[in-house]
């Protein structure tokens, strides 16, 4: 009855490009504010104590992660694997969303973020990473006399 002048898949192969082209312009995140779209997903915030850091990857194996913290910059990389059946298989793919392979998130941190005072957990996903700030930077309370 309604033919269409496009094909079915012409939609998604639009958004696959949208989101190739925005990864390819994203530039990395720092403490405040960054682009959308990398993976894996992060929030970041702090108190006056800390610098919080929360990335979200789910079905990566924690032994593929890894952590640095050198001049200021966090970085958190790793693998997540496909799952999908290998190539060679007899097997027909016909959406595929999920994000799999090598990935890097690079963030700059604030000046008083302490180095030597990191602590990193992962749980059910949830990559969580903790900075203290130096204590020179603190903020303080002055007494008048």
């Amino acid at each position: 009855m309604f033919r269409s002048l496009f094909p079915y898949d012409m939609f998604g192969e639009m958004d696959r490009l949208q989101r190739e082209i925005q990864q390819a312009l994203d530039l990395s995140p720092n403490i405040r504010g960054f682009g959308r779209g990398g993976f894996p997903a992060l929030n970041i915030g702090g108190t006056p104590q800390t610098v919080e850091v929360y990335a979200f990857a789910p079905g990566v194996d924690p032994k593929s992660l890894q952590i640095d913290l050198e001049r200021g910059m966090l970085t958190i990389a790793g693998e997540r694997k496909s799952g999908l059946p290998e190539s060679g298989q007899q097997s027909t793919l016909h959406i595929n969303e999920r994000f799999a392979g090598s990935f890097r998130r690079v963030i700059s941190l604030p000046e008083d973020a302490d180095p030597d005072a990191v602590d990193a957990s992962f749980k059910d996903g949830l990559i969580h990473i903790s900075i203290k700030r130096r204590e020179a930077a603190q903020p303080r309370r002055i007494t008048i006399h």
